[in-house]
C-alpha cells in the first residue's frame, strides 16, 4: 500500500563566494533553538521514466531508492512551486503497480525503463525549536549522476536542500533562505536533481523560448493545451481518490469541448467535433453519480436547517439511503474508464491535435478580433435562450428552457475565459458576468432535479407507511426557491447583458 506525504523543499547551489560544500551555520535563524548533529547517509536512486521522457516533461519523478530512512518506491507529483506530493511504496524489483497505476495516463502503452541513477551522500541537520519540535531538515549533498544506456556520460555536483518539517510555516524557510544567501549559497536553477541530470549527462536539446501567442489560432491552441494538461493532472487526482477530482476533471472536458465548438473558424470542426463527441462521453461516464450527489448534499443541507419538530417519520434514514446508492461501484467503474483503451486514445487524439493542429484561415489573424468574435456569438445564442425562457410559462416547459440557457451560459462563460490572454479585462469582466447567469441557472436546475428526487422519496415513503410531512415541506421549500431564481433572472441579466461589456470585447 503506497502512503503519502507532502513535501515543500527549496534547492541551493553554491554561488562563486560560497564557503565550501558544507552547510552553513543555522542556528542563529530565527525561531531556531537547537540544531543536531549531522548525520550522513549513503542514497542510491535509479529514476524510471518512458524513453521520450513524459515524466520529466510533466516534473513528475519515479525513482527506486536504496539507504536512508526511506528507501523504496517514491512517485513524486507537483503540485505548486518547491511543493510536491510525494507517494511512497515498499521496496520490489520492479514498478509497483498502485505507483504506475497514477502516471498511466502519461505514460498509455510505453514501457518505463531505467533512466538515470544517482548516487548521493547527504549530510542532514535537524533544525528544532524550544519545544524539541522538527521545523526543518537541511542537507548538503555530494551527488554522482550516470545516464544509463549506450554512451551515458556522468556529472557531479554539490547541492544544498531545506525541506520544512510537517506543520511548520512555510515562511519559516524565508528566513533559512536569508542566511543561506548571505553565506554565498544561491536558489537551484534546477527543480530536482533529475533534472539536473538529464541537462548534464546527455545531449539534451535545449527548449526554444516560448513565444509569445499573438494570433487567433497560437491563443486558442494554448488554451486547448491548457486544458489537456488540466485533463491530465486530474486524472492523477482522480486515482488518487481527491476530493471533487472527478468533478473537476468533467470540468476540463466541458472546457475543451467548449472550445472546439466555439472557435470553430480556427481549427476544423471535422477533426474536432469526433473528439468533442468522446470528451462528451467520458463527462457523461465520470458525472454518472454527480447528480445525485448534489441532490444528497442539497437535501442533507436543507433537512439540518429544519427544526426537530418538523422532521416526521424516518427522514434522515431515507436520505441516506439514497446517498449511499451512488457510492457503490463507483470508483471501480471510473478507474476501469480511466485505464480504457478508448479514454487512452482519445489522449493520443489530443495530443495529436496539438502537434498537428487543424487550422482554418482565421487561425492566422490577429486575435482580438477572431476571439471577440467568437465570444460574442456566444452571447447573442445566450441571449435567444434567455429571451425565450423569460417568455415560457411556469412548468416544466420553462424548466426545460432555463437548462438550456444555463449551458449556453456555461459556453459563453468558457469562450470569454479562453479570450482573456488576449482581450484582458473586458474578458475576464464578461467572464465573470456569465458566470453569475451560469450559477443563478444552475442553482434553479438543481432545484429541479432536488424536487424530482423528492417526490421519488414520498412515493416510497408513503409505499411503506411513512410520514411524508417533511418530504412535502422540503419539496415547497425547493419551489420557493426556484420561484426566487425565476424572479432575480431578469435582473441578473440585465447587468450581464449591458452594453458596456459587449463593447469592450
Amino acid at each position: 500500500m503506497a502512503d503519502t506525504l507532502r513535501e515543500i523543499e527549496r534547492k541551493y547551489e553554491a554561488g562563486p563566494h560560497a564557503g565550501g560544500a558544507t552547510l552553513p551555520d543555522l542556528s542563529r535563524v530565527a525561531g531556531v533553538a537547537a540544531v543536531t548533529d549531522e548525520v550522513t547517509h549513503k542514497l542510491d536512486a535509479v529514476y524510471y521514466d518512458t524513453p521520450d521522457r513524459r515524466l520529466a516533461a510533466a516534473g513528475i519523478t519515479l525513482r527506486r531508492r536504496t539507504g536512508g530512512e526511506d528507501e523504496g518506491w517514491h512517485l513524486k507529483l507537483p503540485v505548486a512551486p518547491g511543493v510536491r506530493d510525494e507517494i511512497r511504496a515498499p521496496l520490489s524489483p520492479d514498478v509497483p503497480r498502485a505507483l504506475a497505476a497514477l502516471v498511466r495516463a502519461r505514460v498509455r502503452r510505453a514501457p518505463l525503463v531505467p533512466l538515470v541513477r544517482i548516487r548521493s551522500r547527504r549530510t542532514v541537520s535537524r533544525l528544532l525549536d524550544a519545544q524539541g519540535t522538527l521545523l526543518a531538515e537541511a542537507s548538503a549533498d555530494r551527488v554522482r549522476a550516470d545516464r544509463l544506456g549506450d554512451g551515458g556520460r556522468s556529472a557531479r555536483w554539490t547541492e544544498f536542500e531545506v525541506e520544512l518539517g510537517s506543520g511548520t510555516d512555510p515562511a519559516f524557510l524565508d528566513a533559512v533562505e536569508k542566511r543561506l544567501r548571505k553565506a554565498g549559497l544561491r536558489p537551484s536553477d534546477a527543480p530536482s536533481k533529475l533534472a539536473r541530470a538529464l541537462q548534464e549527462t546527455g545531449e539534451e536539446q535545449q527548449k526554444k523560448p516560448a513565444r509569445k501567442p499573438a494570433t487567433a489560432g497560437d491563443h486558442v491552441l494554448a488554451y486547448i493545451r491548457q486544458q489537456t494538461d488540466a485533463l491530465l493532472a486530474y486524472d492523477t487526482a482522480v486515482r488518487r481518490d481527491a476530493e471533487d477530482s472527478v468533478h473537476q476533471m468533467r470540468v476540463a472536458t466541458r472546457r475543451l469541448r467548449s472550445a472546439f465548438r466555439t472557435y470553430g473558424d480556427v481549427l476544423d470542426r471535422k477533426v474536432t467535433d469526433p473528439l468533442g463527441a468522446e470528451l462528451k462521453r467520458l463527462a457523461e461516464e465520470l458525472g454518472a453519480d454527480r447528480d445525485r450527489e448534489v441532490v444528497a448534499a442539497r437535501l442533507k443541507e436543507s433537512l439540518a436547517g429544519l427544526p426537530g419538530t418538523l422532521v416526521l417519520g424516518p427522514v434522515r434514514a431515507r436520505l441516506r439511503i439514497y446517498a449511499a446508492g451512488r457510492a457503490r461501484g463507483t470508483r471501480k467503474r471510473v478507474l476501469a474508464l480511466l485505464d480504457g483503451e478508448r479514454y487512452l486514445a482519445l489522449l493520443d487524439a489530443l495530443d495529436a491535435l496539438l502537434a498537428d493542429p487543424p487550422l482554418r484561415r482565421a487561425a492566422a489573424h490577429p486575435a482580438p478580433e477572431v476571439l471577440a468574435g467568437a465570444v460574442l456569438h456566444d452571447y447573442e445564442r445566450l441571449a435567444g435562450r434567455v429571451e425565450k425562457a423569460l417568455g415560457t410559462g411556469p412548468g416544466p416547459e420553462r424548466d426545460t428552457a432555463l437548462h438550456e440557457a444555463r449551458k449556453a451560459a456555461k459556453r459563453a462563460r468558457y469562450a470569454a475565459e479562453a479570450a482573456v490572454p488576449a482581450l484582458g479585462k473586458p474578458a475576464k469582466r464578461f467572464t465573470s458576468r456569465m458566470k453569475d447567469v451560469q450559477t443563478l441557472l444552475g442553482d434553479h436546475q438543481d432545484s429541479v432535479m432536488t424536487r424530482t428526487a423528492l417526490r421519488a422519496l414520498a412515493v416510497r415513503a408513503h409505499a411503506a407507511g411513512e410520514s411524508t410531512f417533511t418530504l412535502g415541506l422540503l419539496y415547497g421549500r425547493e419551489e420557493q426557491r426556484a420561484a426566487r431564481d425565476e424572479r432575480e433572472l431578469p435582473q441578473v441579466w440585465r447587468k450581464a447583458s449591458r452594453k458596456r461589456y459587449r463593447a469592450d470585447l
